[in-house]
């Protein structure tokens, strides 16, 4: 749906505004739940708003697209029931049988299972590459086949970053897309349209929503005929949204940059422990000063970002153990509410891609750091780690 937001106005003014005018009729400050399936017409094709059937267009849904456009700096935004329903619906709008795309080499794992079990065996092929290496990446470029540069910054489980600007420069140059996949980010910490991406991507069920009670996604973009190609196979897919879910996340989108601050600051006093503790191996956080993309991550990100992931050094076991040990950190998978997540990427968010050449650490842990009083957390990976 489209939106020019308006430039005057700050992020966290958007996130409150932008797709959340006062109602006409009534004046109240939060937009409604249309939950209706179908619309009144005032004659045949007299549609009110264009609204026809709420697969098609919903006015809650519209105001979250809206808003998240604006806060992407894009002209149009689509949601979806899941990031993965808008993985799919993206690959089917700008790739056909024959194609192919370059994803990383240590994509999530939903991801690489939809790129290699389902999209391969409709014809769609694919290489991987660390998102890291821009020369990499060229050099996984199929000429005249390749239609997208498939990129997460930073990258799920081990939070390696991608130099956007670089990849957009690669991409173009052999006439493919850049798609972003800006989760671990939040459109707070970076906006990738403004260092060349074509499409942004999130799955909204993260730090969107904020809050672990809904199950979204959306794409960004910038370009018209893009966004008619999109929004055409939103619709004839159908994998929309409900305006329940949308009204959620647009909730949550209003306290969203007050929630990554504080996502933030946590996270570097949960690497500040973890880099001091005898029992923990490699931290991986690019706001780390040894992590190899922190220079790449300090010039596009505003912060970076509440997820960290670490070694044991004891080994697979002691990793599962630590997991289980945990009395403030809940362990589950998912990211980005305001509740701290523990989990062991190897057997439950990656276990899709274990054998294959995206197969994690066996000792790797994945913290989402949540907002809790950050003593709390820490004392509670203490005990843990024993």
């Amino acid at each position: 749906m489209s939106d020019e937001h308006p430039p005057e106005l700050g992020f966290e003014s958007r996130a409150i505004h932008v797709g959340s005018e006062p109602d006409a009729a009534t004046g109240s400050v939060i937009p409604p739940i249309y939950a209706t399936s179908t619309y009144k017409q005032d004659g045949v094709g007299g549609l009110r708003g264009g609204y026809e059937y709420s697969r098609s267009g919903n006015p809650t849904r519209t105001a979250l697209e809206r808003c998240l456009a604006s806060l992407e700096g894009g002209s149009h935004g689509f949601a979806f029931a899941s990031g993965l329903a808008a993985e799919d619906t993206l690959l089917r709008t700008i790739c056909r049988p024959g194609d192919h795309v370059v994803v990383p080499d240590d994509a999530y794992g939903g991801t690489y299972r939809l790129v290699d079990q389902v999209e391969r065996p409709w014809g769609l092929e694919h290489s991987t590459a660390p998102v890291s290496d821009p020369e990499a990446v060229a050099a996984a470029i199929r000429p005249g086949e390749t239609r997208a540069v498939w990129v997460e910054t930073p990258t799920n489980p081990l939070l390696n970053i991608a130099d956007l600007a670089a990849l957009a420069e690669v991409a173009h140059d052999a006439g493919a897309l850049l798609v972003v996949d800006n989760t671990f980010a939040s459109s707070y910490l970076q906006q990738p349209i403004s260092h060349g991406a074509d499409v942004v991507l999130h799955s909204t069920t993260k730090y969107a929503g904020g809050h672990s009670d809904v199950v979204g996604g959306a794409l960004v973009v910038h370009d018209e005929q893009l966004a008619e190609r999109i929004g055409f196979h939103q619709n004839a897919m159908g994998a929309v949204a409900g305006p329940f879910d949308s009204w959620l996340v647009l909730r949550g989108l209003k306290t969203l940059a007050l929630r990554m601050e504080r996502h933030c600051d946590n996270a570097e006093a949960v690497v500040r422990f973890l880099e001091q503790h005898p029992g923990v191996g490699e931290v991986f956080y690019p706001g780390r000063s040894g992590h190899p993309g922190h220079e790449v991550a300090a010039r596009q990100m505003k912060r970076f970002g509440g997820i960290v992931s670490f070694r044991v050094k004891a080994g697979e076991q002691a990793a599962v153990d630590l997991c289980g040990r945990t009395q403030v950190w809940t362990l589950g998978e998912s990211l980005g509410g305001v509740e701290s997540l523990i989990e062991h990427p190897g057997r439950m968010t990656h276990a899709s891609v274990s054998g294959t050449e995206l197969e994690v650490p066996a000792d790797l842990v994945r913290l989402s750091v949540g907002v809790e009083t950050v003593d709390d957390l820490l004392v509670d990976l203490e005990q843990a780690l024993g």
